[in-house]
């Protein structure tokens, strides 16, 4: 059963939210949280599977809600609601360590299909889709980040094709396209995809993304 926190700011929305999870026999919503604050302290009462975290919220906002549930070490993962065309914190999200994001308009399979994923240790959004929102908002990396020429210690574990395959992620490819790619096996491509987030730190597909562009490897 994964277990979920919905973390909106309109009780509306959490409702629809809230309705949708509980129709399916694998999901079971624990709570609800009407800010960041809420979300925090719940999360890190309820222990959660998955909290679904809007972004705009008064008081405390979505993004330091994650990055305060995500720094505490706990299994609970993030996935981030936004509009995309209008929200731009979407890859701030992600920087503080939310496994993915979802348009709020989203079909209801994608946000069932988005939980489970997320829940299982996956990314939610598809890498292609993850490169389209890195290039909208790479304006947001610190002066000179994706130009940096020094070594970053991220990359420094990293045997060749590891790196390649590092690069390969923040282009957009799934498994199936590196292996056919590089002539490689998938199970062999999946083994180096392990290996790249481990040694990076990267907790999940996102943040190995986000960590090309951080490093250069990637230029939008």
């Amino acid at each position: 059963m994964t277990t979920v926190l919905i973390a909106d700011d309109q009780p509306l929305q959490r409702f629809g939210f809230r309705m949708l999870l509980e129709s399916q026999d694998d999901m079971t919503v624990l709570d609800e949280a009407a800010n960041g604050t809420e979300a925090v302290r719940k999360a890190a009462h309820l222990r959660p599977d998955v909290v679904l975290m809007d972004v705009r919220m008064p008081g405390m906002d979505g993004i330091e809600a994650t990055r305060r549930i995500t720094a505490s070490g706990d299994r609970t993962r993030v996935l981030i609601l936004t509009t995309f065309d209008l929200d731009e914190y979407a890859y701030a999200g992600l920087r503080a360590g939310a496994s993915g994001f979802l348009v709020k308009d989203a079909q209801p399979e994608d946000l069932l299909s988005g939980i489970r994923a997320v829940a299982s240790g996956d990314a939610v959004v598809a890498p292609g889709l993850t490169r389209r929102l890195l290039d909208a908002y790479v304006h947001h990396l610190p002066a000179g980040t994706a130009e940096a020429t020094a070594p970053d210690p991220r990359l420094a574990a990293l045997t060749d094709r590891e790196l390649e395959i590092l690069t390969v992620l923040g282009k957009g490819w799934t498994n199936t396209e590196i292996a056919a790619r590089l002539h490689l096996a998938e199970s062999t491509v999946k083994t180096h995809v392990g290996r790249v987030l481990a040694k990076t730190g990267s907790r999940d597909r996102v943040q190995a993304v986000i960590c090309a562009y951080e490093t250069g490897l990637v230029q939008p």
